[in-house]
């Protein structure tokens, strides 16, 4: 179960500040743990979040809160050092394979074969 909650959190800091619905959220922790060999239950999924919610958005202070729409989710950002962590923590990081665009692209040194 604790990889539902690192799931929930992954989810709610990927769809940013308009939230998340508890039904999409709970399709979408079953996706991601649904295998070719095993598949959990929706209904069990839906009622775990669906309580793990409510329980996280209890506070104004609470790591989750409740958004102006009825059964919407999102981070705490506002009132909640934890939840700003998190936002930084998991965002995309820049592809190390990449370069930079200011440095110039390499001279090409090698011989060449026909000359």
């Amino acid at each position: 179960m604790m990889t539902y909650d690192r799931q929930i959190l992954q989810i709610l800091t990927n769809v940013g500040q308009q939230g998340i619905g508890v039904r999409q959220l709970a399709k979408h922790v079953y996706n991601l743990n649904c295998t070719f060999f095993s598949q959990p239950d929706l209904q069990e999924i839906h009622g775990y979040v669906r309580k793990y919610l409510l329980r996280n958005s209890k506070s104004p202070n609470s790591l989750i809160e409740k958004t102006e729409r009825r059964g919407y989710y999102r981070l705490n950002t506002q009132n909640n050092a934890d939840a700003r962590q998190m936002v930084l923590q998991f965002r995309k990081h820049p592809q190390e394979d990449e370069e930079p665009a200011d440095v110039p692209p390499a001279q090409d040194l090698s011989l060449s074969l026909f000359d």
